[in-house]
């Protein structure tokens, strides 16, 4: 039987040269078409350490921040506050002149998933029952969440097409609306993240808009919120980044937007180049002291900083480009955020304008108000924000006993000029705008497992719901 098969491939030898040449490019055809259904390609397990090093002043973790910097390691959080500390990913060894400050230790695995749902498994018909809601997406599947829930939800769901990205991908949203009447609503935005590597963002967006859309009868479902509000949801701001989380680098940072002909790095940091909140060309990095702070012994440090007008290293994390809106995505963003305040009417002038904004992320368990750019000047609003944001992180505390830190941005992170969170309180003029970082505290990070998917999104749902009644009782509207 053998020598009968062999007879069939007794070819010209011109028809197998053209065979060797196209076999492999038909194979990796089938391969390509066969990752978008079920099973995935696994990549390589990804272990490393995260350290949390905790030195004893802001001069200290300047040191630290130094020494990361100048050995181009992967700072994954920093806080400047009561308790100074800076977490740094790596699997590889440190310098000893890091290891001498004091630091814990965790240890961290992630492996994107290798076997995932065919989509018509997922049954987006309930929020309880689906499995959507149980494993991390990539992007195809997250443009194929928010065009199934239109076609589940079509009198509710509007598709936004908001623009395209560096790589030319569209970039997708979802407008969601009540489908009684024509009265004009109030409008509340929720942004995923623009940060790529912070995938509980992205799920815990698509989770809301689930909620929203679920029956009133279902535990969670958030439908009521719609009698008032239309809800605007960007769950993946930075598709090219979160591709590169995916295919590439599952801690990667920036957008991957080519910075220029002779750049040795790619990316921009999205939350970095926003004109009308401070954007700097020569933001290297947090700035640590406040005004306030470099009163003392940081005068010096000060004045340093103040003369060091170098453009940015585009291989920062925090490079801000060499313009603001430089990068495509958060110029989509903005001009989206404008067009649904509509002209002249923004927030507070009116329905039908932006009134609350919440900017998804993680990780740290925190909600921040403005300002990012500077702390020694507080927002006309900072009362009434405050108010709003405390009641918030008690009802989000009540779901699964996750607390939550509250103050400015400035103060629980660092001073960083460019964000988009300033942006939107102070030229988009919406008052109720905060930053969402959730969980968790630094032992997981960014490797947030899958099992928490669900829990995050609950408690985030009651977040959203406690801020958009409170917003709504100001406008004279009970809920």
């Amino acid at each position: 039987m053998g020598s009968k098969r062999l007879r069939y491939l007794d070819l010209p030898p011109s028809i197998w040269n053209l065979l060797l040449w196209t076999l492999p490019f038909l194979l990796s055809h089938n391969v390509a078409a066969h990752d978008q259904q079920a099973f995935r390609s696994p990549r390589p397990q990804v272990d490393g350490v995260l350290r949390r090093f905790t030195p004893e002043s802001l001069d200290g973790l300047e040191n630290v921040l130094d020494i990361a910097q100048s050995h181009e390691l992967d700072i994954w959080q920093i806080g400047a506050d009561a308790v100074p500390h800076v977490d740094i990913y790596s699997n590889l060894p440190l310098p000893s002149s890091l290891l001498s400050t004091p630091h814990s230790i965790h240890n961290i695995s992630a492996q994107t998933p290798s076997l995932e749902l065919e989509r018509q498994d997922w049954d987006l018909t309930s929020l309880e029952n689906t499995t959507f809601h149980a494993e991390f997406h990539r992007q195809p599947d997250v443009d194929a969440f928010i065009f199934e829930m239109a076609r589940l939800h079509p009198e509710s769901v509007s598709v936004l097409r908001l623009g395209h990205s560096a790589e030319e991908r569209e970039m997708l949203g979802m407008k969601i609306s009540a489908s009684k009447g024509a009265k004009e609503k109030l409008s509340f935005v929720v942004l995923g993240p623009q940060h790529a590597r912070e995938w509980v963002a992205t799920s815990t967006a698509l989770y809301l808009a689930h909620a929203l859309l679920a029956n009133s009868s279902e535990p969670n479902s958030l439908s009521s919120l719609l009698d008032v509000y239309d809800f605007h949801i960007i769950p993946s701001p930075n598709p090219d980044g979160y591709v590169h989380t995916w295919d590439v680098d599952r801690f990667w940072y920036k957008n991957r937007q080519i910075v220029g002909p002779n750049a040795k790095c790619i990316g921009i940091d999205m939350n970095r180049c926003v004109r009308g909140s401070h954007w700097k060309p020569h933001a290297k990095g947090p700035l640590l002291w406040s005004s306030a702070s470099a009163s003392s012994s940081s005068d010096e440090f000060k004045k340093k900083k103040k003369k060091n007008k170098t453009p940015a290293d585009p291989c920062s994390h925090w490079y801000p480009g060499h313009r603001a809106f430089e990068a495509p995505e958060v110029n989509n963003l903005a001009n989206y955020i404008t067009k649904v305040n509509g002209i002249g009417r923004g927030a507070g002038k009116g329905g039908g304008g932006v009134v609350a904004m919440v900017d998804l992320r993680s990780y740290g368990q925190m909600l921040a108000t403005p300002y990012s750019y500077k702390c020694d000047h507080l927002p006309k609003d900072n009362e009434d924000q405050m108010e709003a944001l405390l009641g918030a992180a008690q009802a989000a505390r009540s779901v699964h006993g996750t607390s939550f830190t509250t103050g400015r941005l400035c103060e629980l992170l660092y001073r960083a000029p460019g964000n988009i969170l300033d942006y939107v309180y102070q030229t988009a003029g919406i008052k109720y705008a905060y930053a969402a970082f959730l969980r968790d505290t630094g032992t997981y990070g960014f490797a947030i497992p899958p099992s928490w998917i669900r829990p995050v999104g609950e408690e985030t749902g009651v977040l959203v719901d406690y801020l958009a009644r409170f917003v709504a009782r100001q406008k004279g509207i009970p809920m």
